[in-house]
């Protein structure tokens, strides 16, 4: 299992758009992800459990993997929830 927290550093949050590209990128992998906010917990390729965690600005998340390409998935997930969402919230 590989993990890693960041912070969802964007004014709107994670909208339906933002979860819909993350999804795109999480559904290439083979491995189980996830996105963890505080105790809640949603699979990463799911769009209605993504925005039922309500992930807005300044919010730590952790993703979270497991199989053979977790490592490759959650290094992916987190630099382009890194770049993606704060180069978007300064437009």
């Amino acid at each position: 299992m590989v993990t890693k927290e960041i912070t969802i550093k964007s004014l709107s949050g994670m909208e339906s758009k933002q979860a819909a590209e993350f999804i795109q990128k999480a559904s290439a992998y083979k491995a189980s992800i996830w996105i963890e906010k505080g105790e809640r917990k949603a699979n990463a390729k799911s769009l209605l459990g993504l925005l039922a965690l309500g992930i807005g600005n300044n919010t730590k998340v952790v993703i979270g993997a497991e199989g053979e390409d977790a490592a490759a998935a959650v290094e992916e997930l987190e630099k382009y929830a890194r770049i993606e969402f704060e180069d978007k919230s300064r437009l």
